[in-house]
């Protein structure tokens, strides 16, 4: 169960197999049945999530009721509300398996421990951070300057297997964009071809 969490790891930095060991002890697999939660809001993020298989969703809920998609995680990704996992506050955040998922988990204080047995992890996590911070700043630039149909097509250049896996409905939460609109684009460029 850990084979994806090892590549993960290599690709970005060298460990011995005593340091993936290591790795192995500290963190807990769980499955989950698709529509589970793994955090609502309101509830304090004790874990963060690496995706063995499977594919989650991270969103929050306005005051009208209608949802805002943040990510989409698929296999080989990490999940997590990391303000409240790092500040121990509520998080603001839900996250839902759209699938049924094999998960393994990593508390705060087990984090800890690893990144003191094994520091070399320290340098996977910045870089981990690092593109998320520069994928978060694109996203928000593109949410503010792109057309919608250009949003759509570089989801479908950046993620084409999570569009085959996810509603569409939520694809357009994800964008920021209503059902409509994006069915009038995909209808669009179908007939583009």
């Amino acid at each position: 169960m850990y084979e994806r969490l090892a590549g993960s790891i290599r690709e970005h930095i060298q460990l011995t197999n005593e340091e993936l060991d290591i790795c192995k002890t500290l963190f807990q697999p769980k499955k989950m049945r698709k529509k589970q939660y793994l955090l609502q809001e309101g509830d304090i993020c004790k874990y963060t999530a690496f995706v063995e298989k499977g594919l989650l969703r991270s969103f929050t809920i306005d005051n009208k009721g209608g949802e805002h998609i943040l990510q989409f995680a698929l296999e080989g990704w990490w999940i997590a509300d990391l303000y409240s996992f790092f500040t121990n506050e509520p998080s603001q955040y839900n996250i839902e398996a759209l699938e049924d998922c094999e998960l393994l988990l990593i508390s705060k204080t087990s984090w800890d421990r690893l990144l003191e047995k094994v520091p070399v992890l320290e340098r996977y996590f910045r870089i981990l951070l690092q593109n998320n911070l520069i994928a978060t700043q694109r996203r928000l630039i593109g949410a503010m300057s792109e057309t919608a149909e250009e949003k759509y097509l570089n989801l479908i250049n950046a993620y084409p297997d999570c569009l085959q896996r996810v509603p569409q409905h939520m694809v357009a939460s994800f964008l920021g964009i209503t059902r409509e609109t994006l069915s009038r684009i995909r209808n669009q460029l179908a007939t583009k071809k």
